[in-house]
C-alpha cells in the first residue's frame, strides 16, 4: 500500500475520542462516522456495531448510521471518513473492509488495539486499482 495523497490534518481532541471509543470496548470493532466543516474533520459520531461478529468485524447499524447522518447534516458537517477498530489485528484494512466498502470517497481510519497499552491508527482510501493507499495522518 502506497501513500497517494495529500496529509491529512486530524484534531487533537477528535483523535483522543476516536482513541477512547476504542479502548471502551477492547473485545468489540467500534465504528461510526467522522463529520467535516470545510472540508476539515470536526465531529466524531459513533454508531453501534451491527456485525454478527463485532470482535471481527464492523457494520454500521443501520439505524444509527441514518441517526448520525442526520445529525451531521443538522451540524452542517459533511461525511469525511468512516472509522472502526481493530482490537486484535494490525491497522490496516481487511478483506472485508475492501468487499463492503460502501462510500468510496470517504477516508478510512482503522485504530488497532494488537499491541497491548499501544494504540496505532492510520488512515486509507480507495485508488484508482480499486485497492487501499494509505493516507498520512498528522495530528494538530
Amino acid at each position: 500500500m502506497s501513500s497517494t495523497r495529500e496529509a491529512i490534518n486530524l484534531p487533537r481532541p477528535l483523535v483522543n475520542q476516536l482513541l477512547h471509543c476504542a479502548q471502551a470496548s477492547p473485545e468489540t470493532e467500534v465504528c461510526g462516522l467522522i463529520g467535516a466543516k470545510d472540508g476539515a474533520p470536526a465531529a466524531c459520531h459513533p454508531v453501534r456495531n451491527a456485525a454478527d461478529q463485532p470482535g471481527i468485524r464492523f457494520q454500521l447499524d443501520p439505524a444509527g448510521q441514518i441517526n448520525a447522518m442526520r445529525q451531521m447534516r443538522e451540524k452542517g458537517e459533511e461525511l469525511f471518513a468512516i472509522f472502526h477498530s481493530h482490537p486484535g489485528s494490525p491497522a490496516e484494512p481487511s478483506p472485508s473492509d475492501l468487499s463492503e466498502l460502501a462510500y468510496p470517497e470517504a477516508l478510512y481510519l482503522i485504530i488497532s488495539l494488537n499491541t497491548k497499552g499501544v494504540l496505532e491508527m492510520r488512515g486509507f482510501r480507495l485508488n484508482d486499482e480499486k485497492t487501499f493507499s494509505e493516507v498520512e495522518l498528522r495530528l494538530g
